[in-house]
């Protein structure tokens, strides 16, 4: 209620006997603690600043080579190799000659301290070069496990010595390289390499021309703008992938963008729903604490808070980044409320904030006309979005009332609905879980927001997150930390609530208000069409996890995409372009490249294993398979991918306003397989031994292309893996159940085939043992 406040802390009115001064101290106190919190924070991130800036020397070493130079200079000898009498040559004189030997000492240590600041400048640069050259080594991702060369080992120790022993959450971002643009050839050697086993052979004649015709022409001309621009932008791939992947997409992101996450697949902390919402936004506004004051180690990007799209007609979205908001937006039933959880700078506890919930969810204010299908305008087309929003959302009380939802924190949901993997039917629940988290009913979800949170009626939560500010493993962070912090800090009394104290003086949430124009109705039904032809279907793999695989000597991820090729064989007789997400985080402002994981290597083994060929010809296709997508993995993490490279190619042929015919066929081919490993990055916040049941189900997305499959799946701890397959029912011949079937059972086939049949002397052996 901080604008409240402020509104009534200083009122006067004239009288005949002249003014009349009334002041609410309340307020006037609660606006001076609220001045006081902003110059802790400035005071906190300036301090921050300065030790990102030095780093990787600490501000403390400047004294230190101040002391040293001093020392030096007092054993009658000049490091400076006689900088510092220039430096005193060139400083002003003062006027006061009343005492010339203070003067000249005086004169003598301001030298030393602008020579010992700028040597110690002159350090810090110079580490953060080593560091950047260091960093730019990755010849240690490409060696075998349990062979480590002597460079890398000694890379390893230069990395630490250089590194700190605190780093801040930003500290390494100056000195991470950036992006480097491969050389054209390999490019298009790697991406014939890759349609090969899609093409026939006239097809793939066909394509080899088109590349060489490219490549000794356009392509190299293209090539040398993108160098350019590699030398003047710290990435020359983001900010388009940005602008013209998400932002200038006309489309709706809900379903064709967007993406969710899930609870825990066994527990539900608690069944009370304002418990659950009061645990799980404390959690979030903590994990933005540390990111503000930069507690969180480097090891994944930051996490960033009140981020909503902002929509305008014939131009591109916006992001719009509002920081140190100190209120959420709650929709339920309809209504949306405006919920301070701060107080005089005061986080408040999870039982206030419960206390809070809970009045939204006994509020029984019905409505306003057209207020519960509002959410549907972000879910529609962004053009009607964005006419719409000019003309009934630029001001008045529209204005007021989304700038509420745009500035808040985040978006929170209560959902009427019950979720999860329960009742008679959990195989079903899992999969309308799935759907509720991805869409919902189209209108309760706010999809422009960075991330909406959504607390069902019977305590379980998930998120809905918008892509274009984040990958991700960036929300999975998120979310990551937030599931941790309700179970297992946070936690609940015995029957169900959250813990702490509440303030029952506390002000109600705020109703907010509109004029809702007819255009909603257009949008709902656009969303609403998309929604019901997506099929989603969740489901845990428990025969085996990364533990069996692993005793293989094989890398988990690889097995699991060699088991995708072989199942979506199996499902569409013939193979497909399958694109895998990799992380470039080892570059500057580095986000995703593709792996395309339908190789040569793979297509023979799924091809021996159909035909029935032996186990052991199998196992050595199956290795060398592995073996080609790992490399392939490691190539796109260290900036040797392919489509990146291809997709600035062309958009430096569209600013040129020339044509290639290769670059516009190789854009418009379609991932009919796309897939996602959402990695697990805090082990340390969850105990499988003793919690075995807080197990996450990670999260998914629909399917990028009409008629193919979108899969996403969670490695967890050691014997399980969590799948999410999407599809569109409009396409008949893709079904999620169907091929999560599939996939199953290329699962166990792989495992039969990699492991050998055990001798009778290796039976009896194990029958002594038992």
């Amino acid at each position: 209620m901080a604008e409240a406040h402020q509104a009534v802390a200083f009122q006067f009115t004239i009288t005949p006997e002249g003014i009349d001064l009334r002041l609410s101290y309340q307020a006037l106190s609660q606006i001076y603690l609220s001045g006081l919190r902003s110059w802790k924070k400035r005071i906190s991130r300036m301090r921050n600043r300065v030790i990102k800036g030095v780093y990787p020397a600490s501000p403390s070493s400047w004294l230190f080579v101040v002391i040293a130079i001093l020392a030096t200079m007092y054993m009658r000898s000049d490091p400076s190799m006689g900088l510092i009498a220039k430096i005193q040559e060139h400083l002003p004189v003062s006027c006061i000659q009343r005492t010339p030997y203070l003067l000249v000492q005086g004169q003598t240590m301001l030298s030393v301290l602008v020579f010992s600041t700028l040597l110690w400048l002159s350090l810090i640069l110079t580490l953060r070069f080593c560091l950047k050259l260091l960093l730019s080594y990755h010849r240690w991702m490409f060696e075998q496990h349990g062979h480590i060369s002597t460079t890398t080992k000694v890379w390893v120790t230069l990395v630490r010595l250089l590194s700190g022993r605190k780093p801040l959450l930003y500290s390494y971002q100056t000195s991470l390289p950036c992006l480097p643009v491969p050389p054209i050839k390999d490019t298009l050697e790697r991406y014939l390499e890759s349609v090969r086993p899609l093409l026939s052979g006239p097809g793939f004649q066909r394509m080899t021309v088109l590349a060489a015709q490219f490549e000794n022409s356009l392509g190299n001309r293209l090539q040398r703008y993108l160098k350019l621009k590699a030398l003047w932008a710290t990435n020359y791939v983001s900010d388009w992938w940005e602008e013209y992947i998400y932002l200038r997409g006309r489309g709706p992101i809900m379903v064709n963008s967007n993406y969710y996450g899930m609870d825990f697949l066994y527990v539900t902390p608690t069944p009370i729903q304002a418990a659950r919402a009061g645990n799980t936004i404390t959690a979030l506004l903590l994990y933005r604490r540390k990111v503000n004051s930069e507690q969180l180690t480097p090891v994944s990007p930051a996490t960033m808070f009140c981020i909503s799209l902002s929509t305008c007609v014939s131009s591109p979205d916006v992001l719009q980044h509002w920081q140190d908001s100190e209120f959420v937006t709650v929709y339920h039933r309809g209504r949306y409320f405006r919920l301070w959880v701060y107080k005089a700078g005061r986080l408040l506890s999870p039982r206030e904030i419960e206390y809070q919930i809970q009045r939204i969810l006994d509020d029984p204010s019905p409505p306003g006309p057209g207020e519960d299908r509002l959410g549907a305008l972000t879910a529609g087309d962004r053009v009607p979005w964005c006419a719409v929003r000019k003309q009934y959302f630029s001001s008045g009380v529209n204005k007021r009332s989304l700038d509420c939802i745009e500035r808040a924190a985040f978006f929170v949901t209560l959902d009427d609905e019950e979720q999860g993997m329960m009742g008679e039917d959990p195989v079903g629940n899992l999969d309308r879980y799935a759907k509720s988290l991805l869409h919902g009913k189209c209108y309760d979800r706010w999809f422009d927001k960075s991330f909406s949170v959504v607390v069902y009626k019977n305590g379980k939560n998930g998120l809905n997150a918008e892509h274009s500010w984040a990958d991700a493993p960036t929300v999975a962070h998120l979310w990551e930390f937030t599931l941790a912090t309700d179970a297992f800090q946070l936690g609940y009394t015995e029957d169900g609530h959250c813990k702490g104290e509440v303030e029952r003086s506390l002000p109600p949430p705020q109703r907010l208000t509109w004029d809702i124009p007819e255009q909603v109705s257009i949008s709902l039904s656009v969303a609403q069409a998309l929604a019901d032809d997506v099929d989603c279907h969740v489901f845990p793999f428990r025969d085996f996890g990364k533990g069996r695989i692993k005793k293989l000597k094989i890398s988990p991820d690889a097995f699991i995409q060699l088991a995708l090729q072989l199942a979506y064989y199996r499902d569409r007789k013939t193979f497909c372009l399958t694109y895998e997400a990799s992380m470039t985080r080892l570059f500057r402002e580095g986000r995703t490249e593709t792996v395309r994981s339908c190789s040569n290597e793979g297509c023979a083994f799924v091809k021996a294993v159909e035909s029935g060929e032996g186990p052991e010809h199998c196992r050595r296709l199956f290795r060398l398979a592995a073996e080609k997508h790992q490399n392939l993995y490691r190539l796109a993490m260290t900036g040797s991918g392919i489509d990146r490279h291809l997709f600035c190619l062309y958009v430096v042929s569209k600013y040129l306003g020339v044509e290639s015919p290769f670059l516009t066929e190789v854009l418009s081919e379609p991932w009919r397989l796309s897939t996602s490993q959402t990695p697990v990055q805090q082990l340390e916040l969850f105990d499988m031994k003793n919690h075995p049941d807080f197990i996450s189900l990670g999260g998914g997305f629909g399917p990028v292309a009409d008629d193919g499959y979108g899969v996403s799946y969670i490695i967890v701890g050691e014997d399980m893996i969590n799948y999410h397959v999407s599809c569109k029912h409009s396409f008949s011949e893709t079904d999620s159940h169907r091929f999560g079937a599939q996939i199953s059972r290329a699962l166990l086939d792989l495992l039969s085939v990699l492991t050998p049949a055990k001798t009778e002397n290796s039976q009896a052996q194990d029958k002594k043992q038992q």
